[in-house]
Parts: C-alpha cells; structure tokens; sequence
C-alpha cells in the first residue's frame, strides 16, 4: 500500500538525479531504482521516468543557457543525428536484450572512466578548440549510438555526451554541459511522447519526479554556471559517477 513515505522517496530520488544530471549523467540510475522500489515494471519505470527528464532538461537548459552561450549553428547535424538515434532507440525499447546493452555501456564506462582521469586538461579547459578533435565520420556514428541508447534507457546517457562531446568535438566542459541539456531536452520530446502513446506512463510517480528534480536541475544549473571551480567538480562527480555506475552496468549489484 502507498504511503507518504513512498512519495518522499520518489521526489527526493527525484531532487537527486536533477541536480546530478544537470552538471554530469546517470541521475536516472537513482530514479529507475527508485520507481523499481515502487513495485513498477522495468518497461514502466523507464517511461514513467522520461517525466522527470522532460521537465528538468527544459529548466536545467533554460537556467543554463543564460550564462552560458550553447550556439545551434553549425551543431545541426550534432543535435539531428543524436535526436534520430534516440526515436530509434525508443521504437526498439521492447525488443532489444537489455542485459547485452548494459554490459556493453559497463564495459564503455570503464574506458571513460580512464578518458577522464588521464587527460584532466581537455575536460578542464576554459575554452573550446577551433577544431574537432575526432573527424565527424568517427562522431556522428558516437552520436547516433547514444541516441539510441538514450532512447531506449536514459540511464548514462549524460556520461556518453559528455564524453564524446569534449573529447571527441573539442568542447569544453560548460558547453558540452549546455548541449548536453538540450540533446536530452530535444529527444525526450518524441521519446516520451511514444510512451504515452503506449501507455506505458504512471502520471503519479513521473510528476511527483518531475517536482524533485526541476528543483534540483535549477538549483545545480545556477551552481554549475556561476562558480568558476565547477568543471573541477564536475569532472570529480563524473569519476564517481562512472566508478558507481560500472557494477551497475555489469550487473554486478
């Protein structure tokens, strides 16, 4: 039987997960355990989960682009090829062997992981480079893959972004967070709309979210673009993040 208890933890997992997505990725590992604690189906938990995601990626990427410059010219093709994946990713959502996908991002994580920790300059740098560090033939299938799997999971998502944007488009950490906010923003439209379509949303749980992280995202959007020891942090919360989300991946937990 629900309680107010159960709603606490929802919008606290909720609170959590915004402010950790909005500077860095893999809030939704917070929430998807959160909305499992509620007895919900996997299938169910995920799309009710794309709620909460909507509402923050929209103030989470309205707060920050006001301090933050986040230029669509010339990033088209990013943002499309990212947008594309993920109403892919959506379609599959049902079909697809979850367990094969999760170790396959697991094992992705642990190079990240060393991406980051080794080459804290490129994710530290105040500004972005006049060039592309990877060719857009090597990017734009990075691209579409992390649409797909932000379409079909979410969970993650934010790492893999972050990732190929600073170290694969010469981004820095700022901005590739400001794109980072609206490629989720963007792709969440139609992906939550498919699960609507579906009926596969429990409105009670994906507002109650929505609340706890909307808050979050602005509270962490307003820390992220005003303090200038922010990527430090960011990159220290990404490192945790990832060394977290690893087992989590693997099946491990």
């Amino acid at each position: 039987m629900e309680s107010y208890f159960d709603y606490t933890i929802v919008v606290l997992a909720g609170f959590v997960a915004g402010m950790i997505n909005t500077v860095a990725g893999s809030g939704s590992v917070i929430t998807l355990y959160a909305l499992s604690l509620m007895q919900l189906p996997a299938n169910i938990a995920n799309a009710t989960n794309r709620v909460g995601v909507f509402v923050q990626s929209l103030i989470g990427y309205s707060t920050y682009s006001k301090s933050t410059s986040v230029p669509i010219k010339g990033n088209i093709s990013m943002l499309a090829t990212v947008v594309a994946g993920a109403i892919f990713g959506t379609y599959i959502a049902v079909e697809i062997d979850e367990k094969t996908l999760k170790t396959t991002i697991g094992v992705l994580m642990i190079g990240m992981f060393f991406l980051v920790l080794l080459n804290p300059k490129q994710w530290l740098r105040d500004q972005s480079t006049e060039e592309a560090l990877w060719p857009y033939w090597v990017r734009a299938p990075l691209y579409f893959f992390v649409g797909i799997y932000g379409g079909f999971i979410q969970a993650g998502v934010g790492i893999l972004l972050l990732s190929t944007m600073i170290l694969g488009a010469g981004f820095h950490m700022a901005r590739a967070n400001g794109y980072k906010l609206l490629i989720v923003l963007l792709y969440t439209i139609p992906t939550l709309a498919m699960f609507i379509y579906h009926d596969q949303v429990i409105w009670k749980y994906g507002l109650l979210m929505a609340v706890g992280q909307s808050v979050g995202a602005f509270i962490s959007a307003k820390w992220a673009s005003n303090y200038p020891s922010a990527p430090i942090w960011i990159r220290r919360l990404l490192l945790l993040i990832i060394a977290l989300s690893i087992p989590h991946f693997l099946g491990l937990f």
